[in-house]
């Protein structure tokens, strides 16, 4: 879409962010030199993408936006074969890179930000260390064992509940896969 790009595609991840921590999308939107006002059109911009009729689907949809991804592999989830697919980290977060995983039929069954290969985990051994922005969902996953995935309110949004090694029980909220609030169940 004309004018649609990376920096554009951040800036639609942020709009959900901004939910959960308003200053810290607010201060990201501000590095890449958007307004709240061009947030919100982007914004806009992007759920009428998503909506036509007419605007590719599946990893089209994101080529189109990101360009070609950096790669595409066979991912078993559970007892069916996906495609998944990856482009480079964004500059909002370097580290990170964004994902999309497809069913056979080539729809998006999960959209996220994950962490990219050879990049260390951050240093998680409580739920202190547990802010905003820290990690993702795998990162908690590796630390914490075994944890329960439920589904957000909106899109992009997932909750993760888990138990710490005292045996402190906490939910963890995930926007677009990162991190965003944690708090005690």
């Amino acid at each position: 879409m004309n004018g649609f790009a990376r920096r554009e595609f951040q800036l639609v991840l942020l709009r959900r962010m901004a939910d959960y921590q308003p200053a810290m999308a607010e201060d990201a939107a501000r590095a890449l030199g958007a307004s709240r006002t061009e947030m919100r059109e982007v914004n806009a911009r992007w759920q009428r993408i998503r909506r036509s009729r007419t605007f590719p689907r599946g990893r089209r949809r994101y080529e189109a936006v990101l360009g070609p991804a950096a790669d595409v592999e066979r991912r078993a989830v559970g007892d069916v074969s996906c495609e998944v697919a990856w482009w480079p980290p964004l500059p909002l977060w370097p580290g990170l890179r964004f994902e999309i995983v497809m069913a056979p039929d080539g729809s998006v069954m999960q959209e996220w930000l994950v962490r990219d290969a050879g990049v260390p985990v951050p240093r998680l051994e409580s739920a202190a260390d547990l802010v905003p922005w820290s990690c993702v969902i795998g990162d908690l996953e590796a630390r914490f064992g075994t944890v329960a995935h439920q589904d957000g309110d909106a899109p992009g949004r997932w909750h993760v509940t888990f138990t710490t090694p005292d045996g402190s029980s906490y939910v963890a909220h995930f926007v677009w896969g990162l991190l965003q609030a944690v708090a005690a169940v």
